[in-house]
């Protein structure tokens, strides 16, 4: 009687494990396939947030920005607060300052907390000054906090700063 208990042991065993396994190789590919598609998405976002900047388009970045009071944008000539100021202070100044625009992001991470979700990346910005038609190129890093509203992932904040500074002294 021992053997056969003890043959129905290992069996019971075996079977477990192997259905453990094969759960955790599909909730692993469900996570891997989750992962894949949220930075399609934000991609496919920050290319329309790029195409707003690069446009000054107002009307596509009404698309993706959440249109509420607390919205910030902080870059480092200020900070914006609320959709109306984003919108009339960086919309506007890309619009009045600059006739050719270029936004090059790269880089992309991008993590999901349920219904936030932070996106980093680099990026190189090419532009034309209107008043002489002198050329600019800075470079900079950004963060962006977004969240999800009716299904929808809404930009609600973006900080964005120079690339790091390596010299001894400087950048505290």
């Amino acid at each position: 009687m021992k053997p056969i208990i003890t043959s129905l042991f290992v069996v019971f065993t075996c079977t477990i494990g192997i259905s453990y396994k094969a759960v955790s190789q599909r909730t692993k590919q469900k996570i891997d396939r989750a992962v894949l598609s949220d930075s399609l998405v934000f991609k496919n976002l920050i290319n329309q947030y790029a195409q707003s900047i690069e446009q000054a388009d107002t009307v596509l970045a009404s698309k993706f920005w959440a249109k509420t009071h607390d919205v910030s944008f902080i870059h480092p000539r200020g900070h914006e607060h609320g959709w109306s100021e984003v919108k009339s202070n960086i919309y506007g100044m890309f619009g009045t300052i600059f006739t050719i625009r270029k936004l090059n992001c790269f880089n992309e991470k991008v993590a999901v907390y349920g219904n936030v979700a932070m996106v980093e990346f680099y990026w190189i910005f090419d532009a034309t000054f209107k008043m002489n038609n002198n050329s600019i190129q800075t470079k900079g890093r950004e963060t962006q906090i977004w969240k999800k509203v009716n299904s929808e992932w809404r930009l609600v904040h973006v900080h964005y700063s120079n690339m790091p500074v390596n010299v001894e002294g400087q950048g505290f």
